[in-house]
């Protein structure tokens, strides 16, 4: 089994290009000095991350994206992280980008996050937003 993968819950929703998707994330993973184990994404919708978001996290607000990580070493990557595709969706048409675009930003974000990078800060968001950028770019597909 790949150390990273896709799944759906309550929604029927099939990634493209998962292979470079993949190689994408863990060359991502690895130029950041870290190792990946396993690495889950679970795409969902708006509802589903909600109550996510309420049981886990006490907060009750709609959100593209929950990082939970599991990682028990420091510097290896053990993750579940849960996208809700209505709001990759929704988002896309906001911010006039591909709903592909969207997606990709908010799986690197996650990615990012268990990488050590923050985004409550003003500055730490900029800086969030630049590696979001930089990876993005690097894509290659």
């Amino acid at each position: 089994m790949p150390a990273i993968s896709f799944f759906e819950e309550d929604i029927a929703y099939k990634l493209k290009n998962k292979t470079a998707v993949r190689k994408w994330l863990k060359d991502t993973i690895e130029a950041e000095g870290y190792k990946l184990r396993e690495l889950n994404y679970i795409f969902c919708s708006d509802d589903y991350l909600l109550k996510i978001n309420q049981q886990y996290l006490d907060h009750d607000t709609y959100t593209d994206i929950v990082t939970f990580d599991n990682s028990e070493e420091e510097g290896i990557i053990v993750s579940d992280i849960f996208i809700s595709i209505d709001r990759i969706l929704e988002n896309a048409a906001k911010f006039n980008v591909t709903e592909t675009h969207e997606l990709h930003r908010v799986i690197i974000h996650g990615a990012l996050h268990l990488l050590g990078y923050k985004d409550k800060s003003a500055a730490d968001k900029q800086k969030m937003t630049s590696k979001e950028d930089f990876y993005l770019d690097k894509r290659g597909f």
